[in-house]
């Protein structure tokens, strides 16, 4: 009997649940009107990188187009197509990291490190989380926590903690300065460069909110790690963690001469020319699946051990363990194809937009928060859910009495914090994918997390409203 009531209680493979989500907006592609806005460029002037925005004004309904079956089940396969260079980027991240877990080098490096560390490893909880913070605050990093993920979770694992400690370092601590961000190009400049307020305004508001928005993060995931290391039992993932092939054992390190220290020099110098690429030279999916291609290349020759034809078998291997989750990403653009092909994202939008312009101004400013949660859902790009959100509310604010620089911040937080939860982030699940962590237990265990970060949000746009956030 407790058997059939747990699996009652089982939370449906993510498939399931994205194929339940792109079959309800199929079914509202047959009752919601289509519409659409026109769009006209912009440029946005921090990069001078033109931008097509919705006309907030023209908003016009067009002719039905629902979903029909055949579409509904080519969803998937066009989503897998328009984020192909997702999935065969985390291909890469998989048959690379095979080879690099193989030489054990991170084990003999990591271990020796964490042995000397002792029981004070638990600042280095904090620390990670406070530098990820940092990245996605200036430089807005989030596709590029595919590539840190599965790194440290073995670290996590070896200090006595669990891989859900380990993605969430990265994961957490990237997203709480993304969503609270003070400088980041992808939320905070385009969004005021379209609201047309000063690129940069009111930044020492942004850094309190950062600084809010990480202590909240650091705390609670330093009393999450604290907790499994006493009890490793109640992590979610006790009994995945325990038949991890990436662990590292602390009681038979292997050898750590010179050519592990080699093999750990190479990886670490395809970290900082990953880095660099991203923040210096524009680089994306494809130069960094190069990166970590050639790494194993490298990695390879210097291991030595590991021929030609072992090389492609282990290559394969790790291309292949990492298929499920590569695959969830395709399974998650599906929902916006369907709601592409029905013609009602701006429908959805419209429709929002009026029935905020009915409430209060404090109602509406705390509405437009959100709304923005909500959209995320759908469009979790922030450039994208800018492009298409922020020329509506910002109009909107001025006719409510929410300023711009207030729907910005309401735009920012509500595209932020639901990026590390909701399935229909690209990134986050193609992270999750190559963490080898389900994403069942991944939500389970975030959801009060995200609760607190949604309840902070609310709190800093009502003091932006309150203190009518300018300059306009």
């Amino acid at each position: 009997m407790e058997e059939k009531k747990k699996k009652k209680l089982a939370v449906p493979h993510v498939y399931i649940l994205l194929l339940a989500i792109m079959l309800i907006c199929a079914v509202l592609t047959y009752l919601v009107p289509a519409g659409q806005y026109d769009m006209h460029t912009i440029t946005v002037p921090e990069t001078g990188a033109q931008r097509e925005v919705v006309d907030s004004e023209t908003y016009h309904q067009v002719e039905s187009t629902p979903v029909t079956p055949l579409q509904f089940l080519t969803a998937v396969p066009r989503g897998m197509q328009e984020a192909a260079q997702i999935i065969f980027f985390l291909f890469m991240i998989g048959g690379a990291m095979n080879i690099l877990t193989e030489t054990r080098a991170i084990d003999a490096g990591v271990g020796r490190l964490v042995r000397k560390l002792s029981n004070r490893s638990i600042v280095l909880v904090p620390v990670f989380v406070i530098l990820f913070s940092i990245c996605g605050a200036t430089f807005g990093m989030c596709e590029e926590t595919i590539a840190f993920v599965p790194i440290f979770i073995p670290i996590l694992l070896a200090m006595g903690f669990d891989s859900l400690t380990g993605a969430a370092v990265v994961l957490c601590g990237c997203g709480a300065g993304y969503a609270a961000a003070f400088l980041n190009p992808f939320n905070v400049q385009i969004s005021q460069g379209i609201a047309e307020l000063p690129l940069g305004s009111e930044m020492g508001f942004r850094i309190v909110m950062f600084s809010c928005m990480t202590l909240l993060v650091t705390v609670f995931l330093t009393w999450y790690a604290l907790k499994i290391r006493k009890n490793p039992e109640k992590s979610l993932m006790y009994e995945a963690d325990k038949t991890r092939h990436d662990s590292i054992n602390l009681e038979s390190l292997p050898e750590f001469g010179g050519r592990e220290k080699a093999i750990l020099l190479v990886f670490a110098a395809s970290v900082a020319l990953l880095i660099y690429g991203v923040i210096k030279l524009g680089w994306y999916m494809d130069e960094l699946a190069a990166i970590f291609f050639g790494m194993s290349i490298i990695v390879a020759f210097i291991a030595k051990d590991i021929g030609f034809n072992r090389y492609a078998e282990l290559f394969g291997q790790g291309m292949a363990g990492i298929a499920g989750g590569a695959l969830v990403v395709g399974f998650a653009r599906g929902i916006l194809v369907v709601l592409t092909d029905g013609q009602i994202v701006h429908t959805i939008l419209h429709g929002a937009a009026l029935m905020l312009g009915k409430l209060p101004s404090t109602v509406s400013a705390v509405g437009m928060y959100v709304f923005q949660c909500l959209l995320n859902f759908v469009i979790p790009s922030a450039s994208g859910q800018a492009a298409v959100s922020v020329p509506i509310m910002a109009p909107l604010g001025d006719l409510v009495g929410v300023t711009r620089q207030t729907t910005c911040i309401a735009f920012q937080l509500g595209d932020g914090i639901s990026n590390i939860l909701t399935p229909t982030s690209g990134y986050f699940m193609a992270a999750l994918a190559a963490g080898k962590v389900p994403w069942n237990k991944w939500a389970k265990w975030i959801l009060p997390l995200i609760g607190l970060e949604y309840l902070l949000g609310i709190i800093f746009v009502i003091a932006a409203h309150s203190m009518h956030l300018g300059p306009f």
